[in-house]
Parts: structure tokens; sequence; C-alpha cells
């Protein structure tokens, strides 16, 4: 079992050896101290419903937790039990929805999205059973506030509130943040901020601050718990004085608020990997959070200042700046070069793709996190830019459209160890194209992708 686990491991690139840039998931390295509890066996023996004088220990950890994130974020109140992000999201829109029944409006129902929003957002506010309307964004990827005003006015009645992601989808901080949030408190309702990219604002500014009334957080994000594979994730509300009362409760235990609804089985959701969270925490203290903001913010400005200059790069602000991420535009290519197949040569380089044609088609979206070393940034850039030249020789006729070490990414180790070569490039250029390539072997060369999708093949057993 464990030499099965262990093949299925080296599968997969993963982030303990190489840097895996995918924008909006703040994918960041999990330090070994944060993971060590997760074994103790006071942890990992604790059953969700054990009595409350035999978990001390574990209650005291919550509190202090709560109490952290609830000053981390600028809120009176929070509540750990929601199991993930989007079910935060669900959570924190539930929490407003209430807040509004109570006050004796429950006709406002309606929640307003900017179009960069994450998928997630309109899904949730349509399963709290509100009334999603996409406000529209510029050409600088900020909400157009006016078309914002134009639809707070035309819903005054019936607006529950706006769900905005702050940095933006788009990488950029919205530079009308506060009046757009003040214009939806002028007809009665409330700011939902999406946490989703809460790894720019920790220690520099807070939803709370900016005058936000509910936040979600990922713990899986910005607080250090490992992302990905599907597994339990914690996705915290935080809210203001006004919505503690609404807060989730749970019908077996005494938590939350009077007037919440219950969100989890368990009354503290996924505890069992709260302590990645607190040690992270507690190690680094305010001001080691506020440099992990810092550091992602400058590391995604470096990426972005090598690499402009071979690449568009879509929505800095007035100063030419990004965020915490950025996204990079390949539509300029579009017609000879698919935005996957550039995502599937960085195999060869030995990345993990950024993010993929999300929130603008064609494009990738990248994000370094705190994490990365400016030699592992470096080896990215010099990926990104050989890959560049790949795309130029494509352009102009020097590599054929069809047969060319993009098209043909990845490159798996039987492709090129196998006895018979024939492509018209060297297997060199197909496997290291980089002298310092740090090298990982995909498992498996290109598939069509949509195809499997669209045809079904049905296999017969005997």
């Amino acid at each position: 079992m464990m030499r099965y686990i262990k093949m299925l491991e080296e599968k997969d690139l993963s982030l303990n050896r190489a840097m895996i840039p995918l924008g909006s998931c703040t994918m960041k390295l999990n330090a070994a101290a944060e993971m060590m509890p997760l074994s103790w066996s006071k942890f990992a023996g604790m059953h969700p419903f054990v009595p409350a004088d035999q978990a001390q220990g574990y209650l005291e950890m919550i509190r202090d937790i709560e109490h952290q994130l609830a000053v981390i974020t600028g809120f009176a109140g929070c509540s750990l039990q929601p199991n993930s992000g989007a079910f935060g999201e669900y959570s924190g829109l539930t929490v407003i929805r209430n807040y509004h029944i109570a006050n004796g409006q429950p006709q406002r129902n309606v929640c307003l999205i900017p179009a960069s929003a994450h998928g997630t957002n309109p899904a949730s506010a349509a399963k709290a059973g509100m009334t999603v309307v996409v406000v529209k964004c510029n050409d600088k990827g900020d909400v157009d506030i006016d078309d914002l005003k134009a639809k707070a006015e035309q819903y005054k009645d019936t607006l529950s509130c706006l769900m905005i992601t702050y940095p933006s989808t788009h990488g950029a901080f919205e530079e009308g943040i506060l009046d757009i949030i003040n214009i939806i408190h002028s007809v009665g309702a409330l700011v939902y901020m999406d946490g989703a990219n809460m790894n720019a604002q920790v220690g520099l500014t807070s939803p709370g601050h900016m005058g936000a009334d509910v936040c979600h957080l990922n713990l899986h994000k910005t607080f250090a718990m490992p992302h990905g594979g599907g597994g339990p994730g914690v996705g915290p509300i935080c809210v203001s004085q006004k919505l503690v009362d609404f807060l989730p409760t749970h019908p077996v235990v005494e938590v939350g608020g009077k007037k919440g609804n219950t969100m989890a089985a368990a009354p503290y959701g996924s505890a069992y990997l709260l302590p990645i969270t607190y040690g992270y925490l507690l190690m680094l203290g305010g001001e080691g959070l506020t440099d992990v903001t810092k550091h992602a913010i400058l590391n995604a400005n470096y990426l972005r200042a090598r690499l402009q200059k071979y690449y568009k790069i879509l929505y800095t602000n007035r100063n030419g700046m990004c965020g915490h991420e950025m996204i990079v535009d390949f539509n300029e290519f579009s017609l000879k070069v698919g935005v996957g197949d550039i995502a599937k040569r960085l195999m060869d380089y030995g990345f993990h793709a950024p993010t993929v044609a999300f929130p603008v088609h064609n494009t990738l979206m990248v994000e370094p996190t705190e994490s990365e070393p400016l030699s592992e940034m470096d080896r990215f850039c010099d990926a990104m830019i050989a890959i560049r030249q790949e795309i130029d020789d494509i352009m102009t006729g020097k590599s054929d459209e069809k047969n060319n070490p993009i098209a043909n990414a990845p490159h798996t180790m039987q492709v090129v160890c196998a006895d018979e070569w024939d492509r018209p490039y060297s297997r060199q250029k197909a496997a290291f194209p980089q002298p310092h390539c740090e090298k990982y072997w995909p498992t498996i060369s290109k598939i069509d992708d949509a195809y499997g999708d669209r045809n079904l093949q049905a296999v017969w057993a005997e």
C-alpha cells in the first residue's frame, strides 16, 4: 500500500518540488511545523460531540482562532462551522438573508455580483434563495460604478446585498471600493466581501475597516492549510456587530447566534484541521502576517515587471501595478497557439500551469504567493520567456504550426526515450528546454480535453 501511494504521489507535481502558480487559489507551501499536530492523538482522536469538559484545550484553541480571525477581518464575530470557502459564501449570505427577514424586509432577495466574480458567488447566492443580478466591469477590470448605481437604484427596495471580491478576481485593488460600499449601504442593503483574495489584505486593511458587513475566509488559502484534492476545508465567516446574532448555530452544542441556521453536522466544522491554521497564526504573529501580505504583493509585481516585456498583462492599476496576482493575456496568439497548449508546455519546464482561462478567456492567471524565493520566480519567468520565443517561432512560420514543442507538449519519458524520434525539433528541446530545468516527467502525453467530455465511450465487459 505504501508503494502504491508513493507511485500515485509521483504522478503529480506538488509544492514540495516546484511552484504551483495557480491564480486565485493561493497555493502556498505549508510548513511542516503546522502539520505536526495532526498526528497528535489529543487532536486526531477527538469526537465532535465529546462533553465540553473533556475538550477544554480544543475549545481554547477554537476561541482564540475565532478572536484572531475577527481582529484580522475587522469584525465583531466569527464562526468556524462552514466546511469550505463555497460553504462559507452560502453561510454568509444566509446570515444576510436572515437579517433582512428579522428586520421585516423579507422582500430583499436581490444579490448584485460583478461580472468578474468567482463562479461560486452566483451559485451560492442562488442556493441562498437570492436572485442574481450581474454588474458590469469597465475596461480596467474594475466594477462599473455607474452601472452599480443604476442597479442599486433599480432594485433599492428588494436589494439584499452586493457580493464583491477584494482585490478583485482580475488581480487588482478596486480603487472605488469605499464608494461601492457606500452606494450599497445607502439603499439599505449589505456588503458581502468574498475573502478568496484575503492574502493581499491581512495586516494592511480589512473588510471591516472598509465598511463591509460579512466576509468568508479560506483557511486553505490565506491561512496555510493544504489546498486541493477535494478533501475537507474550512471557510469561516466573520460578521459585523449587527449580524452576530445570525452566526451559524447548532441543535446539540450551543454555538453561534440565537437567530442563526445550522450549516454543518459538527458544531465547529472541520475542527481537526484547525491546528494547522493556529500554528500559522501563532508562529507569524501580527508583524509576520503583515509581512506575508507585503511579500505576496511584491512577488506578483516582480513577475509582472519581468513578464510585461514579453506578454500583455491585463488589469493593472493607474500606476501599472497588480495586486497579489496577475493575468497574462494570450489572445493575440490564439489563432495559432492555444492557451491550454502553453499550460501543458510549462510541464516540460517543470511547472504546474497557472489558472487557465479564468476569469478571462485565453489567459493564464498567475499567483506566486509569499512562499516563493527569488530563484524559483526567476526560473518561472525564464520558462515563460523561453515559451514566448517558441510562440514567436510558430507565429513567424519558423516552426511548423501543427508539429512543434508547444503543440506536442507535454513530452513524456516514454516519448523522449523511444527508439524513434520523428519530430522537427530535438529531444533536448522537448524535454530539457532550459539548462536549469527542474525536471518533472508528466505521465501522459496530451489528450483532447474537450473530446472526451463530449464523446463518451461505453466499454462493455463480457
